[in-house]
């Protein structure tokens, strides 16, 4: 919301200050202020749709489709630039310059490069300092991404000791039931795994999907030891996740959030179910749980110092733009989607 108030800001100060140029910086020239103003009321919205187009929405198909960008931008131009052309010629030309309409037809090479030229001046100036701005906004996100990361490593660095002494310990217990208890072995197995991932893992800045969801199965196997029949969970993958990476940690707090507000709130039999499906570099991600009528949905922040509200966080800094995240609570389901563009 931040960030979407300081566009609408940016945007509002730039139009306001190039109508008052357009108006008042022409009119006290010749003291037409009239006249100017209606020529503003033209130039603005017209440079304000070129400025719209060009910067903000034909470059999401430059790398995707870029005939569709280049024929966006030539169409755009060439409109636009006639719109003005005829404003002048049919408006401003009988008024102040009658003789220019004999001399000169509607599409005079000459003028339709002049107004070309004065369009995407402004339009280059509006790029240029929007550009400037996104470029302090990545910086500024950047500085709070190391922080964050540096942050993460101490508090790993602080709990290493304890985990590590556990892991090891594990897999000595795992060697020696392995034969006389298997199941005991597996779930040994699986914490083990669990508490590897967190310790090697959860310190790169991205890993394989399907790593992260072999630590997912890996959390689910330990809770259904909890639950037993009680819940149950699938887990649906329709497409192969090879070569995706993603930022370790971002699925756990949604998994435990259908945990503890699905199985632990239902009193008879519960359900979680896990749906991923790829398009391209794009994947979907539903989590979806029961949950009792009476029962209150999960709250923003989670037990766990991540939460959902660390993981919106976290996308925000991770995939500005890359990203979509909505939370679906119905009477007896909660339903929580992320799609994620994924290098």
């Amino acid at each position: 919301m931040k960030a979407l108030v300081k566009n609408y800001g940016f945007s509002l100060v730039f139009w306001l200050l190039y109508f008052l140029y357009e108006w008042l910086g022409n009119g006290v020239l010749d003291d037409e202020y009239w006249r100017y103003f209606i020529n503003a009321c033209m130039v603005i919205p017209t440079a304000f749709v070129a400025s719209y187009l060009s910067v903000h929405l034909l470059p999401k198909y430059y790398y995707s489709n870029k005939k569709i960008f280049w024929v966006g931008q030539i169409l755009v131009a060439v409109l636009l630039v006639l719109f003005r052309r005829s404003f002048n010629y049919f408006y401003t030309y009988p008024l102040y310059y009658p003789e220019a309409t004999v001399t000169q037809p509607l599409l005079f090479p000459p003028k339709l490069i002049i107004e070309f030229v004065n369009l995407y001046l402004f339009v280059s100036l509006y790029a240029m300092l929007y550009g400037m701005r996104k470029w302090t906004e990545q910086q500024r996100t950047m500085q709070e991404l190391k922080q964050e990361k540096t942050k993460a490593e101490l508090e790993l660095l602080k709990m290493q000791v304890h985990p590590h002494f556990i892991f090891n310990t594990l897999n000595n217990i795992y060697a020696v039931t392995v034969k006389k208890s298997p199941d005991t072995a597996n779930y040994l197995l699986k914490l083990a795994s669990f508490l590897d991932y967190n310790l090697y893992n959860a310190r790169q800045n991205s890993v394989p999907l399907t790593e992260e969801i072999e630590y997912i199965r890996s959390y689910i196997t330990l809770q259904q030891l909890r639950y037993g029949s009680r819940v149950d969970v699938s887990i649906q993958v329709h497409q192969s996740l090879e070569g995706l990476y993603l930022a370790p940690l971002l699925l756990l707090p949604l998994i435990e959030n259908s945990f503890k507000y699905g199985a632990d709130s239902t009193v008879e039999a519960a359900w979680i179910h896990l749906d991923i499906a790829r398009s391209d570099k794009d994947v979907t991600i539903k989590i979806e749980n029961s949950r009792e009528s009476s029962a209150t949905a999960a709250p923003v922040n989670g037990r766990s110092g991540l939460g959902v509200a660390n993981v919106k966080k976290r996308l925000e800094l991770l995939y500005p733009h890359k990203h979509e995240f909505k939370i679906l609570s119905e009477t007896n389901t909660y339903l929580v989607v992320l799609k994620l563009k994924l290098e």
